[in-house]
């Protein structure tokens, strides 16, 4: 009865063995792919921060152009690029203050969008077009990285609560990751006057 007994401590002490050490190169394999795709999402901001300073020199050339709006889209491109956040401290504290900053930048960016209706020889200006545009491009890229962001995320986050690996997560570090959620008030349809 005894060698029984410890025959099946053995096998399940093996059995945790393994099965810890699947579990764990699992979660390494999808943390760095949360990490991975991160980078990809900054570089997409990046991107964008990167042609808000020809977006916003091309519109100061008409003298006319409110500058309040300028300065705002610049405030916030500056705030924006302030917030850093490296791959290992995706918390929620820093994921939220990630979202909030660059929130701030598609606002100013909207506003500076929205008042240069008021210009048609800006609307017609090649340069602006051409930045609008390549904005635009970024703005839809912006999406795509956050979206497979958020997928690579839910892999994650799932292999860390479901058992066993839910036992081995906690000892290793492996902590659940915040998700890209959309904007407060984006539920709302924005209310269009002509």
């Amino acid at each position: 009865m005894k060698k029984i007994s410890l025959g099946i401590i053995a096998f399940l002490a093996l059995f945790l063995l393994v099965g810890g050490c699947n579990g764990y190169n699992n979660m390494v394999t999808l943390d760095q792919n949360v990490k991975k795709q991160w980078g990809q999402v900054q570089t997409s901001y990046q991107r964008r921060a990167d042609l808000i300073p020809n977006l916003v020199n091309t519109v100061k050339g008409y003298a006319n152009f409110e500058k309040e709006t300028l300065t705002q889209v610049i405030e916030a491109r500056a705030k924006a690029t302030a917030v850093n956040i490296d791959a290992n401290n995706l918390n929620p504290e820093n994921f939220q203050k990630f979202q909030e900053a660059q929130q701030g930048v598609s606002s100013a960016l909207s506003r500076l969008l929205v008042t240069v209706e008021k210009y048609p020889e800006l609307k017609a200006n090649q340069n602006f077009l051409e930045l609008q545009a390549q904005l635009e491009g970024t703005e839809n890229r912006i999406s795509v990285e956050r979206n497979k962001f958020n997928e690579v995320t839910g892999d994650y986050n799932t292999t860390v609560k479901r058992f066993p690996n839910n036992l081995y997560a906690g000892m290793f570090g492996f902590a659940e990751k915040p998700y890209f959620q959309a904007a407060a008030g984006s539920e709302k349809a924005p209310t269009v006057q002509f």
